[in-house]
Parts: structure tokens; sequence; C-alpha cells
């Protein structure tokens, strides 16, 4: 079946629509993994009035829910309407489209496939449609994902640092693709319900956290990711205090010898977990080291000499 899918990411244009849609409720995080806090939602509309309709249409009046027990969920939802026979190109066709919460298909009577998004939670649904009016229930078990970086207690600026999410666990072997990647922080990820692993990425050297998280449905869940690392500049200079000599080329070293990042530039700055290093600096072809040491949300400037 040929559907367009959910967008891997929300914008914070409908990240904005959401919350008004749906009333997300904010709560602090104290640690990794916070309590999940239950979607605050506006009292329950009343049902969709039954149309008036013609001889041979028939309507679908359409709802989700996360579960039995919960009410209707007021926004957020995509809703498309496809014929339930492929056309010529193995194709399914689509026939209508609504984003509003409790949408109302005439159609004429006949077969259908009625799909609904919620984030990158959906449900489908085959119905054969007769000269009457169609109330139908779609449980969605999705909840949402909020996540931030911090070091210490202070917030990671929102550019240094993204998340991908995975389904499943950190530990286990397999070859997977993100479900969600590039999330920026403080955006919603409306995923289903179950287990997942965030990989957090605060800049571009060696700044990696990996945590297990669990979602659940028709909940909002807070998580703080906590790095020990901190931000370094370099400069290569003649004296203490000096100016930075231009075209430099930098390398970053682990005691086992491994790369971790590399730069050009008179003042290049560069996020490092926590622990110790070798700075290599080399300009018009000579070649300087020295040790660093660093310590979680002690940003600096390192001078190396040039002698």
């Amino acid at each position: 079946m040929t559907m367009s899918g959910p967008q891997r990411r929300i914008s914070r244009r409908a990240r904005a629509l959401l919350y008004l849609a749906i009333g997300l409720l904010a709560f602090d995080a104290g640690g990794l993994s916070a309590q999940p806090q239950s979607f605050a939602f506006p009292p329950p509309p009343t049902a969709q009035p039954v149309p008036t309709l013609r001889a041979g249409e028939g309507a679908i009046l359409p709802t989700a829910r996360f579960s039995r027990d919960s009410p209707i969920i007021t926004g957020g939802l995509h809703w498309r309407v496809y014929a339930d026979k492929p056309d010529q190109n193995g194709a399914f066709r689509l026939l209508k489209e609504d984003r509003s919460s409790q949408p109302v298909f005439i159609l004429p009577s006949g077969g259908y496939i009625v799909h609904v998004a919620f984030g990158l939670a959906s449900g489908a649904r085959p119905l054969q449609l007769r000269n009457e009016a169609m109330r139908t229930v779609f449980e969605i078990p999705a909840g949402g994902l909020r996540i931030e970086g911090k070091v210490g207690d202070t917030k990671i600026p929102t550019g240094q640092i993204s998340f991908d999410v995975y389904q499943g666990s950190q530990f286990e072997q397999s070859d997977r693709r993100p479900m969600a990647s590039s999330v920026l922080s403080g955006d919603v990820v409306l995923i289903p319900e179950g287990g997942y692993y965030i990989l957090s990425k605060y800049g571009d050297g060696n700044a990696v956290v990996r945590s297990d998280i669990r979602v659940q449905a028709g909940k909002l869940t807070d998580v703080i990711v906590t790095h020990r690392a901190a931000a370094i500049m370099f400069k290569l200079v003649s004296r203490r205090g000096g100016e930075a000599l231009a075209n430099t080329d930098w390398a970053v070293v682990s005691p086992a010898g491994d790369v971790i990042t590399e730069s050009k530039g008179a003042f290049p700055r560069v996020i490092l977990a926590e622990g110790a290093y070798k700075i290599i600096a080399r300009n018009d072809n000579k070649t300087y080291q020295q040790d660093l040491l660093v310590i979680p949300g002690v940003d600096g400037e390192i001078e190396v000499l040039a002698r």
C-alpha cells in the first residue's frame, strides 16, 4: 500500500499548534528520565452532527483516542481516506484528507481505507460504507517525548545539541535507523508507546550519551540528558597572552592515539567529553603538542606555545 507517512521531525510551528490544540502540560524533570505526565486535554467536544445524505452516499465520522479509557484526541491528527483497491499502477488513491479532531467524510457507498497519523504513530482500518453515517473510533497508543541536555545545572543551548531516537534498547545488537533524527532540544516527538533509546550528541566532538527510556500512551515524558563535557577553544601563540597564529591545523588525540576531532584556524572551538587528551598544532611545517584535561562544565581557552 502506498501511503505518505508522517514527517520524522515536527516543526516548531506544528509544535506550537499542537500545544494549542491539546494543551500539553510542561513540568520539570529532575534526572535522566522523569515520571510521565498525562496530557492536559480541554473539555471533550460534542460529537460530530450526522450530515444529510443523498441516495448512494454514506458518511464516515472517525475519532481517535489513546486507549479505551482515555478521552478523544483533540489535536495533532492527520486523517486520510484511500480507495480500498489499488489503481493500475498499484497505488491506493488518496480521496480525502483532514486535520481536524472529528472530521466528517461524505463519500459514495463502497469500500475505503481510513488512515490516521498522530506524529510518528498511526493506525489504518478498512471500512465498508453504505447509505448511512458510520462512527468509528481508532485507538492510537502513543505518547510524547521532549528532551533537553544539560552540563551540571546549565542547559545546553538548542543549536549545540541534537538527539536521535531509536526503538528498543541501546544494548540490543542490531542495525537500526533512528525513528526520529536530529531532534532539537524542546521539540515534542509523538511516537508509539514502548521502549526507546536516545543518542544525544553535544557538539561535533566525542560528547555522546546513550539513554534508555520508556514512553507511555497518552503521556508526555520529559527527559534531561546530562553530559559530562566542556567547550574548549585553542590558540597557538609564540608567547603567553600573545596573538593567535593563523592557518593552524589542529587535532585532538585520545590517550589510545585515536583522533577525536580535527580543525583549522586561529581560534577553533571543540566540545569534548570528560577526560585526558593531547592537543597537536601544526603551523608553518612545525608541530607542537600539549596535554589537556577536560573537566565537566569547565569551559576554557587553551594556549599552545609555538616553541
